[in-house]
């Protein structure tokens, strides 16, 4: 008995000490989707207790603020990240070039490249001089101390960025800017394994790669990447001013405020001025107002459409596995759908009761007698008292003062009306 219970001891402390990689894969321009999408693999790679989180990198460059960003978290990580330029023929450029000095241990498969990091404008446009020497000094100054810490090739960080200088992986290794060249993946995990790194800025461990765990990009980063490339960004948030300012000129118009309102959110999202997940509640709270207002307001429908996509949205961006909890796509679908249900019902029965009760009005006006009080085009129009309250009307009739007149029909608030008897005195 005694030894069953220590096989069992022991076999249990073997599979609670078997260690695991999270695998995540950017292969698109660096933006605030990425950063959210490495974010929650952190997260996600703490809770499954993973020693280690390899990033896939193949990316022409991005968001100089989303690179910050990304590069703060991972100075700042109690897991080491191992950074592979992958596949054969990829690149790490620009931004991704930035991320990759970050990282506590990088690489490039043979056939790829690295470097080009010279800050440009989102347009692609020359910047002025003084800005572009600016944002190049800073960026230098940057980069120098990221790869000082990492002990890589300072030289080489100064370059890529002073002279958009870009190496193949076989020279990258060669001067000090990666730490492994590998013919594939597996490869570049056997040369990770034992490298000492630091985390944080005085902790020094030895990297342990275990079996790989895929953290694949799910529906919320695709709808972010979307949103959050820096030139759609900077369309979607002029064209949701442009729709904004139409809407505030001529009200009523109803979409170019929706439309605008979402955009403008999504827009605040993609330039890292609202948090994911606070942009998630806004788009919440924004899309119950407009269902809300759907039953009020003649939208024809589109404020009730445009409810149940910011509700759908903010439902993708407000709960994740950082937050502890990730919302399965079923149970955000199933509660948008029961919520146009419910609002449709409610749409309905409302409409329902305000038809009813404008028959029983225009049934009311045509059993009640109406005196004329005022007369205006030869007596076939002017206006009429009946029910205790002023209304318009037209007629065939030629009608005068103190005509007494019973109504045959209503169009909105006039009323057509047929003279009675003779004019009272």
């Amino acid at each position: 008995m005694k030894f069953l219970i220590s096989v069992l001891i022991l076999l249990l402390g073997v599979k609670a000490s078997a260690a695991c990689t999270l695998a995540v894969t950017i292969n698109e321009a660096i933006s605030a989707s990425t950063f959210d999408y490495l974010e929650r693999a952190e997260k996600h790679a703490l809770d499954s207790k993973c020693d280690s989180i390899l990033v896939r990198m193949n990316t022409p460059g991005g968001s100089l603020q989303s690179t910050r960003m990304i590069v703060e978290k991972m100075l700042a990580s109690s897991v080491p990240y191992l950074c592979l330029i992958t596949p054969s023929g990829g690149h790490a450029g620009s931004a991704g070039a930035i991320i990759l000095q970050a990282c506590h241990v990088n690489g490039g498969l043979n056939a790829t490249n690295v470097g080009a990091a010279t800050p440009i404008l989102g347009t692609g446009e020359k910047m002025p001089d003084d800005l572009r020497n600016k944002m190049i000094n800073d960026t230098v100054s940057w980069l120098e101390g990221i790869t000082k810490l990492r002990g890589r090739s300072q030289k080489f960080s100064k370059e890529i960025v002073t002279e958009a200088k870009a190496l193949s992986s076989e020279e990258a290794q060669k001067i000090g800017a990666l730490d492994i060249l590998a013919t594939n993946e597996t490869e570049f995990l056997d040369k990770s394994q034992g490298k000492k790194v630091l985390l944080g800025e005085a902790k020094e461990i030895e990297v342990q790669v275990g079996d790989l765990q895929e953290f694949t990009p799910d529906l919320r980063y695709r709808v972010l990447s979307f949103v959050a490339d820096p030139e759609f960004a900077y369309l979607l948030f002029m064209g949701s001013l442009g729709l904004l300012y139409v809407e505030i000129t001529h009200p009523g118009l109803i979409a170019p405020g929706v439309i605008g309102g979402l955009g403008l959110i999504l827009s605040m999202v993609a330039f890292h001025k609202l948090d994911v997940m606070w942009g998630g509640l806004v788009l919440i709270i924004l899309g119950i107002a407009f269902l809300v207002a759907e039953l009020f307001l003649p939208s024809f429908g589109i404020l009730g459409v445009g409810g149940l996509v910011a509700v759908f949205m903010g439902s993708l961006f407000l709960f994740d596995p950082a937050a502890g909890y990730q919302l399965p796509l079923s149970l955000i679908i199933t509660v948008v759908l029961v919520l146009g249900a419910f609002f449709l019902g409610i749409g309905y029965l409302a409409l329902s009761t305000v038809r009813l009760k404008r028959k029983d009005w225009d049934d009311d006006l045509q059993r009640n007698e109406g005196r004329v009080v005022s007369v205006e085009q030869n007596g076939h129009g002017g206006q009429i008292q009946i029910m205790g309250e002023i209304w318009k009307f037209v007629s065939e009739d030629s009608l005068e003062v103190n005509d007494l007149v019973h109504v045959t029909a209503r169009q909105g608030l006039t009323l057509n009306v047929k003279k009675k008897n003779k004019r009272s005195t």
